[in-house]
């Protein structure tokens, strides 16, 4: 008798495991499966998918991507890229070597036929044994406009230096352009190109010199935003400050206070003299008035205004498609590797756009499309919907609301500060071309400027927000701004 209760004890104990382990297993298989399954790390996805037909991409009625059969038996379906490298930014890619990126790694499931979506609609396909086909994908993008973005890019790009534009429709978030120099094409990566593709990869991955080609320079990339910033900075101003666009500035000379070094103007004169409206400080990019706008906000608040905007994290595109993240340090790694607190001096370079602060184009078409759209930002986006290969509709985007940056009195007022920069300030090029914005220029440590335009179009009522870089010598208003114009000429077409 003494024996039978630990044996007992034993049997319950064993029984718990048991029932533990069943647990575990359904837990596993039920609520943890897709997400498993669709874990980017999880390269399992992508292996027996080559053996059959994959869902198109298509732009404005445009297919850009198809599978065509290749005649082997494995794999028996290719990946086509139509103007491979014009739409890699939106479309990456989708590999021999077992990887995919964009929008093909974001909907590999739909596109795949492996979606539960697909499964649950046409579960008498599954009940008989045959394979659910792919799903086709619509893009938001504007094939004309992104084109045209890529060739402008190409010509006006520094040689071995890069270039980036987006624009977004900012009344829903749709991105309409996301373009970038240099790029490369998905077609040499594709999976009929086997052990080809796997070195060519390889070869893109590592890059030459700053060029990263499988990182774009539109969605994935910073840059220093330069002047551009002080429309963040102009908007703290105005929230934390309560000043407005006809508040008057100092644009006197400033002498940073921890170095002792003046934080140079373009120019002393006209608007930058002495003081001005903020407008027309804005206008004419008076960098001291901005400066000490930035000190008197001091870092922490500048950072969360900006924060607002989406700066500080990685802005979620689609599922699994991130855009690099962009950021005013409050605090940084200096070159001893300790970590230190943004100083003023550093604080007044930063409400310029100068110093540790970075910036996606998609980043810096965000703010703009906030002010656009009376101080909403809406959260960009990339598919417009998602039909099975029967056109019955599996996703269809909604667009949603990011955040609210400012208001939309400020709003209002920072669109009538965009149009006086190219009316009477720094952009006076563009005249005529029906867009507004703001110019910068970022040095970049003895590597050629980061040259931008961000702002929006049509100049009077505008509905797109977007922003141009490029690397060049020179300056903003001529290094970006004509391709603004161009590019903006084509999205209004429609």
């Amino acid at each position: 008798m003494n024996m039978d209760k630990p044996i007992r004890w034993v049997a319950v104990f064993g029984m718990l495991l048991f029932f533990g382990l069943m647990a575990q297993v359904n837990y596993v298989q039920g609520s943890e499966a897709e997400s498993l399954r669709t874990d980017p790390h999880n390269t399992r996805q992508y292996q027996d998918l080559f053996n059959s037909p994959r869902g198109e991409i298509s732009a404005g009625g445009e297919v850009l991507v198809t599978s065509p059969p290749t005649g082997k038996d494995s794999p028996k379906f290719g990946r086509a890229y139509k103007d491979g490298p014009i739409f890699a930014p939106i479309t990456g890619f989708f590999g021999g070597s077992g990887t995919a990126t964009q929008v093909e790694r974001a909907y590999n499931l739909l596109l795949g036929g492996k979606d539960k979506r697909i499964a649950n609609q046409h579960w008498f396909d599954t009940f008989i044994g045959k394979k659910p086909e792919g799903a086709n994908l619509e893009l938001t993008i504007d094939p004309q406009a992104q084109r045209t973005a890529y060739a402008q890019l190409k010509a006006q790009t520094a040689p071995g230096r890069r270039g980036g534009a987006v624009v977004i429709d900012a009344k829903t978030g749709a991105i309409r352009v996301a373009a970038s120099w240099p790029s490369y094409d998905p077609n040499e990566v594709a999976p009929q190109t086997g052990d080809k593709g796997v070195k060519r990869l390889d070869e893109l991955e590592k890059g030459s010199g700053v060029v990263r080609p499988l990182n774009d320079n539109a969605l994935s990339q910073t840059f220093p935003p330069g002047s551009t910033f002080k429309t963040v900075t102009a908007t703290e101003a105005m929230r934390k400050l309560g000043m407005n666009d006809q508040t008057v500035v100092n644009t006197a000379p400033l002498r940073l206070p921890e170095s002792g070094i003046n934080l140079p103007n373009d120019s002393d004169s006209g608007a930058c003299g002495g003081q001005a409206p903020m407008k027309g400080a804005f206008a004419e990019s008076c960098n001291t008035s901005f400066g000490r706008l930035a000190m008197q906000l001091g870092i922490e608040r500048l950072s969360q205004g900006a924060a607002d905007y989406g700066f500080g994290k990685s802005v979620m595109i689609e599922p699994y498609m991130p855009a690099a993240e962009s950021d005013v340090p409050i605090n940084f790694r200096g070159a001893d590797g300790k970590q230190q607190h943004t100083g003023q001096d550093a604080t007044a370079r930063s409400g310029i756009g100068q110093e540790n602060v970075r910036a996606t184009p998609l980043q810096m078409a965000m703010v703009a499309s906030a002010v656009v759209n009376h101080g909403k930002l809406m959260n960009p986006y990339v598919v417009d919907g998602v039909r099975a290969k029967d056109q019955s509709e599996l996703y269809k985007a909604s667009p949603k609301q990011y955040g609210e940056p400012l208001s939309g009195d400020q709003a209002s007022q920072l669109q009538d500060m965009m149009r006086a920069v190219v009316a009477q300030g720094t952009a006076k090029n563009l005249q005529g071309m029906n867009i507004a914005g703001k110019t910068g220029t970022a040095e970049q440590d003895g590597n050629p400027n980061a040259r931008w335009f961000v702002g929006f179009a049509p100049a009077d009522n505008p509905r797109y927000g977007f922003a141009v870089m490029t690397e060049g010598s020179g300056f903003g208003a001529t290094g970006a701004g004509p391709i603004a114009a161009a590019i903006m000429r084509q999205v209004l077409k429609k």
